[in-house]
């Protein structure tokens, strides 16, 4: 394991070397080496807490268990695997896509690159299709569409959290789906309801859902194409997931304008956006006949719109 405490590449080489043939690096110290490390590359706002995720991905304990792996000696195959992992993190990698994994509500959602890494913003928008599906469909037989699923986040949430709900996930990305069929391998039985199906927006919802669906989701494309974003977001994640014309609006607009004819009558459309966009959203479903109310994040901001067919 690389450390920063001046030593030349050939030293540190020879130390992991010997430290690894002799097995007498425990886990603790390498903790302690993760965390500065990942504190002199700059690269985190918490590199203590940063440093004990990697560490529990690599060593596969948590909790209880992580106190007591950590005086136990890592093994040649556990300290390479954590040099690559650091490695990763050091060069600007966002560390849930290192890790490969991330909680969302109440699963734990494989990630990677192919997809957008998931925020407590969109876990509230999930919070609120809950609330539309709870206030507008039967106990059984209820539907939902989440459009643009990418990791399957919020589809996928809703499906465990309301087992007896028909849930479709939908992309345009070959790749986003291969990653929402790995997690809804993992949901176990409550995958039983669940259907993916590729395509842009609507396109990909069998004509079968036609007036049907009593809650549609998304968190779509909703950045402007000029505005700037953070490396850590341009330089990792797909754009194809973050931009939507000039204003940030097309998807926006596309599924506003054309959500009417697969919802129920009392149907719900929920959309995640920009807390500056959410006014022209409420407006634009307001026109097209829906009640719209705005709704605010964990940090106080406009967030998501929730219209209601009236």
């Amino acid at each position: 394991m690389k450390t920063n405490n001046g030593d030349s590449p050939e030293m540190m080489a020879d130390s992991n070397e010997q430290h690894e043939l002799d097995g007498t690096v425990s886990w603790a110290a390498l903790l302690t080496e993760t965390e500065g490390r990942l504190d002199a590359a700059g690269i985190t706002d918490n590199p203590k807490v940063e440093a004990k995720w990697i560490i529990e991905e690599v060593t596969g304990a948590a909790g209880a268990d992580f106190i007591a792996v950590l005086d136990h000696l890592a093994t040649v195959r556990g300290v390479a695997k954590l040099d690559a992992l650091v490695e990763r993190r050091v060069a600007g990698e966002p560390i849930q896509y290192v890790l490969g994994h991330w909680p969302f509500r109440s699963i734990d959602l494989m990630i990677d690159k192919r997809v957008l890494i998931p925020r407590p913003e969109t876990e509230v928008v999930a919070g609120l299709a809950l609330a539309e599906l709870d206030r507008v469909a039967p106990s059984d037989g209820a539907t939902v569409i989440d459009l643009g699923t990418g990791s399957g986040a919020i589809g996928l949430s809703i499906a465990v959290e309301r087992p007896n709900v028909r849930v479709l996930l939908t992309d345009s990305s070959a790749d986003a789906l291969s990653v929402a069929r790995a997690n809804l391998a993992g949901i176990g039985n409550n995958a039983r309801g669940v259907e993916i199906s590729e395509g842009s927006w609507f396109d990909a919802v069998p004509v079968t859902y036609s007036g049907k669906c009593h809650v549609i989701v998304s968190n779509p494309p909703y950045v402007p194409v000029g505005e700037q974003l953070d490396r850590s977001v341009v330089d990792w994640e797909p754009e194809s997931a973050l931009r939507a014309g000039d204003d940030g609006l097309d998807d926006l607009r596309l599924l506003v304008e054309n959500a009417g004819a697969w919802l129920t009558e009392n149907g719900s459309l929920v959309l995640e956006m920009a807390p500056d966009q959410t006014e022209a959203i409420a407006e634009l479903g307001a026109g097209c006949g829906y009640v719209s109310a705005i709704h605010k994040d964990l940090a106080g901001l406009d967030r998501a719109v929730v219209l209601r067919r009236v």
